[in-house]
């Protein structure tokens, strides 16, 4: 396989901290950086140090990190100049934006001198989910920090995952989606494109729309039947026949995932992960 990965163009902080290792978005990024990087220049961050000892054999420093234990925080990010902040995986209300406090005070406090945060697009809107990703940006621009915003679209594999399932079970894929088309990217992408950030140069107190490549529910059944090499069609339903997602596709239809953007493909320096690409890797990953 093709080496997917952005060219580095260096860096000039000295120790780099990201945080959300044992997570699959956090492992992806210190990989990628562990090619370019000397590992004794990266402190890998997790609540469990253990999940994550691996990194240690390889030269990697890692330290505790909760974002539930500001003391904890203290410790993961001495003298650390750059931060990786995955944004939190409990979606309470307000809860995250309480934990991120914590990490950018405790980041501040310890002499950070940027910050990266994986935030989601449409976060400027402050409504509903993204509620917390506006709270968080707000602070990290007003905490005198540098900072780099990733808002990062949906990922691929959510869709693809639950699609095939469907097609598994029943040789078809469903949505209410219209045919109206969906910007997500592949999980990968994002990563390597927050490894891009953090590696090289010129990102200070930017914010970048993450977005891939757009794509139709019936593209996805035809994608699935090429890769799977056996017949899948697509059925339209009504929202509440479509399963986990039909919640989301109201807004698919209102045209709230058919924006496009050139950043995710200008931090990888090659075009966003195809829908067929993006199919493939995960059936290769989890299998059919």
């Amino acid at each position: 396989m093709a080496d997917d990965r952005p060219a580095r163009r260096g860096s000039s902080v000295t120790k780099i901290a990201i945080t959300g290792v044992t997570g699959n978005f956090g492992r992806i990024v210190i990989e990628d950086l562990l090619t370019g990087i000397s590992p004794g220049d990266l402190v890998a961050v997790a609540r469990t140090p253990g999940k994550a000892a691996d990194l240690t054999g390889r030269g990697v420093e890692v330290r505790r990190g909760d974002y539930d234990d500001p003391a904890s925080l203290d410790t993961a990010f001495e003298g650390v100049d750059l931060l990786l902040l995955v944004s939190g995986s409990d979606l309470t209300p307000g809860v995250r934006v309480v934990q991120h406090r914590t990490v950018v005070e405790r980041a501040a406090k310890a002499g950070v001198r940027r910050i990266v945060y994986t935030s989601a697009i449409g976060a400027e809107s402050g409504q509903g989910s993204s509620a917390d990703h506006a709270a968080t940006e707000k602070m990290i621009g007003e905490s005198g920090l540098t900072y780099t915003v990733l808002r990062n679209t949906l990922y691929s594999e959510a869709f693809v995952g639950t699609a095939l399932a469907q097609a598994n079970e029943t040789g078809e894929v469903v949505s209410s989606t219209a045919g109206r088309p969906l910007n997500t990217a592949r999980l990968r992408d994002l990563a390597l494109a927050a490894g891009a950030v953090l590696s090289g140069s010129g990102h200070d107190n930017a914010t970048y729309e993450l977005r891939g490549p757009l794509w139709t529910y019936p593209e996805l059944a035809e994608a699935l039947a090429k890769v799977l090499r056996r017949p899948v069609t697509y059925r339209e339903v009504t929202d509440a026949e479509a399963g986990r997602l039909g919640s989301l596709f109201p807004m698919v239809r209102a045209g709230a995932f058919s924006q496009t953007a050139p950043d995710l493909s200008r931090l990888l320096g090659r075009p966003a992960t195809g829908l067929e690409d993006t199919v493939a890797a995960f059936i290769e990953r989890v299998g059919a």
